[in-house]
C-alpha cells in the first residue's frame, strides 16, 4: 500500500498539497489526519464526495511500503499513522517547506522549499510537467494557498506563491469559493473567544519588541484557536502576539504565536517548548498542571529568548551634515547640490536642532525670488523626532504616519544621527538578506537558488520514470 500523508490537525495548506501530490502520485491513498481544523472541515464538508481520504484507522492490518508526506517534515506531527507505518522499512518522500525542527524524518527524500505555501511547490512541478487539474481541485489547492499566505501579505511570501496561483486559476480555480472558504471565525464559540481574547489581551515591551500576550482557562479543546488568535492580530496590527491556553482536564496547554517583525523567529523559540512552525506563526502544545504558573515562565523565557528589537543606532547615518538657520536659501541650494541630500536639520547657534528644510522649501524660496534670505524664514519649525533607542518598529510608525523623509535622533535636542526613507527600506532589505543566509544556513533552499525558468518534473523526483 502507497499512502499520502500530512500533519497532525489538518490545515487548508495541508489539504491542498495532499489533492495536489495525489496527481503526482495516483496509485498512492490520501489518510486523513483525525484532528481538522475548522476552515478547513467546512471545506471537506463541502467537498466530502471528492475528499474521500481513508481514516488512520483504515491502516490497520494493511503494510505500507512508501509514505509521501507533504507539508511537514516532523515525524511527531505524523504521530497518527505510526502505529501502522514502518518507517523504518517503508520509502518515504517529503514536501515541505518549513525550517528544519528538532525530530525530524532522516530517512527518505526531502523536497524543500521556504514559499509562503507547500501547494506552491506541487504547483510548480505539476506546471512544469504540462499536468492539469480538475476546477476543485484547483480551487481546493489555491484555497490553501490564500489561507497559508496571508492572503499574499506574509513576509515568507515569494513570487513562485504568484506564479502557483496563476496556473490554478487557469486550471479553473474559482476565487468565489475560496473566498467564502477564508471567511474568519465561521463557528459562533470562535466569534465569542474572539472577543474573550481581546479582552484579555495584556501589552508589555520585551527587549524593544511590542508584545501582546493572554493567558485563558477553557475547558474544551478548541481546534478553532489558530484562527481566532490570527483574527485577533489582524485587527490589533500589532508586532509579536503570544497566547496561552490552559484546558485544565487534559492538563495541558496550547501556545500560539504570530509575529510581524523580522527579528524574531517563533519557530525558533516555541521549538524549545516541543513545537514549531513558521518564524510568523508557529504553536506548541504543553503538558502542565498549572496553566498560570507555565504562562509565567513562559514570559520569563521571552525576556531572555527574544532578539533585542533593531532601534535608531542600528539604523541612523551617524554624521550628520546640517545647515545654521542664519545659512540663505542660496547656501542651502548649494549644499544640496553637492551632498545629493533632499533634506537636513537646521541648527541654531548653540548647535540645537531649530527646525528642518528640504529641497522642496527651497523651491518655494526661489518662486518667490528670495533666494538671500535665511534658511530659519522658509524651514519646518515643528520637526519630528526620535530618540536613539526608538525601534525599528516606532520609526516606521513616524516616517509613514507623518509623511516624512527625514527623522533626526536627538539627545537633549543635539542632532545624534538621521534616519531617511532610503535608510529604512536598506535596513528592511538587509534584513531579507540576512533571512535568506539563515535560510541556506540551515539547508533550505531559497527562491533565488532555484533555477528559472526551467522548473522540476515528474521525472527530476527520485524514483520516477523519465
Amino acid at each position: 500500500m502507497k499512502i499520502i500523508v500530512g500533519h497532525s490537525n489538518m490545515d487548508l495548506d495541508c489539504i491542498g498539497s495532499m489533492v495536489l501530490a495525489h496527481y503526482l502520485f495516483p496509485d498512492h491513498v490520501p489518510v486523513r489526519s483525525h484532528l481538522v481544523q475548522p476552515a478547513a472541515r467546512n471545506l471537506m464538508n463541502l467537498y466530502a464526495d471528492r475528499l474521500d481520504f481513508l481514516g488512520t484507522g483504515d491502516l490497520k492490518g494493511r503494510t505500507v511500503e512508501r509514505v509521501v508526506v507533504v507539508d511537514t517534515r516532523s515525524e511527531d506531527r505524523i504521530s497518527e499513522i505510526l502505529p501502522f507505518v514502518d518507517l523504518g522499512s517503508a520509502e518515504i518522500e517529503v514536501f515541505d517547506h518549513h525550517p528544519p525542527g528538532g525530530r525530524d524524518l532522516t530517512s527518505g527524500t526531502l523536497h524543500e522549499c521556504s514559499y509562503g505555501a507547500n501547494a506552491s511547490q506541487l504547483c510548480r512541478i505539476l506546471a512544469g510537467n504540462g499536468i492539469g487539474l480538475d476546477p476543485e481541485d484547483a480551487t481546493i489547492a489555491l484555497t490553501g494557498i490564500y489561507a497559508d499566505t496571508g492572503n499574499f501579505t506574509h513576509s515568507n511570501v515569494c513570487r513562485q506563491d504568484f506564479d502557483a496561483a496563476a496556473f490554478l486559476l487557469e486550471q479553473g480555480a474559482s476565487l468565489k469559493l475560496v473566498k467564502d472558504f477564508l471567511v474568519p471565525l465561521k463557528d459562533h464559540g470562535q466569534v465569542v473567544l474572539f472577543h474573550e481574547v481581546l479582552a484579555a489581551l495584556e501589552n508589555r515591551t520585551i527587549r524593544g519588541h511590542a508584545v501582546q500576550t493572554c493567558y485563558m482557562e477553557l475547558e474544551e479543546d478548541s481546534q478553532g484557536l489558530g484562527a481566532v488568535v490570527e483574527r485577533v492580530f489582524e485587527v490589533e496590527n500589532g508586532e509579536i502576539l503570544l497566547g496561552v491556553f490552559f484546558f485544565k482536564p487534559k492538563k495541558k496547554a496550547l501556545i500560539i504565536g504570530r509575529n510581524a517583525t523580522s527579528d524574531v523567529r517563533l519557530n525558533e523559540i516555541l521549538a524549545d517548548f516541543g513545537g514549531g512552525g513558521h518564524a510568523q506563526a508557529a504553536s506548541a502544545t504543553v503538558r502542565t498542571e498549572d496553566g498560570r504558573e507555565l504562562y509565567d515562565r513562559f514570559l520569563g523565557y521571552l525576556e531572555r529568548a527574544l532578539r533585542p528589537a533593531a532601534t535608531a543606532w542600528d539604523i541612523m547615518t551617524e554624521e550628520v551634515e546640517v545647515l545654521g538657520q542664519e545659512d540663505s536659501l542660496l547656501d542651502a541650494s548649494l549644499f544640496f547640490e553637492r551632498t545629493l541630500h533632499t533634506g537636513a536639520p537646521v541648527v541654531d547657534g548653540e548647535g540645537k536642532l531649530a527646525g528642518i528644510i528640504t529641497l522642496r522649501d527651497i523651491l518655494k524660496g526661489r518662486k518667490a525670488g528670495q533666494m538671500k534670505s535665511p534658511v530659519r524664514a522658509y524651514m519646518s519649525r515643528n520637526v519630528v523626532t526620535a530618540a536613539p533607542d526608538s525601534t525599528v518598529r516606532e520609526i516606521d510608525d513616524l516616517l509613514f504616519r507623518h509623511n516624512i523623509g527625514h527623522l533626526p535622533i536627538v539627545v537633549d535636542r543635539k542632532v545624534v544621527g538621521i534616519v531617511t526613507r532610503t535608510d529604512y527600506l536598506e535596513f528592511k532589505h538587509n534584513e531579507r538578506r540576512k533571512k535568506d543566509q539563515l535560510l541556506k544556513d540551515l539547508g533550505a533552499r531559497i527562491p533565488s537558488d532555484l533555477p528559472e525558468p526551467v522548473r522540476p518534473g515528474i521525472s527530476d523526483l527520485p524514483g520516477r520514470p523519465a
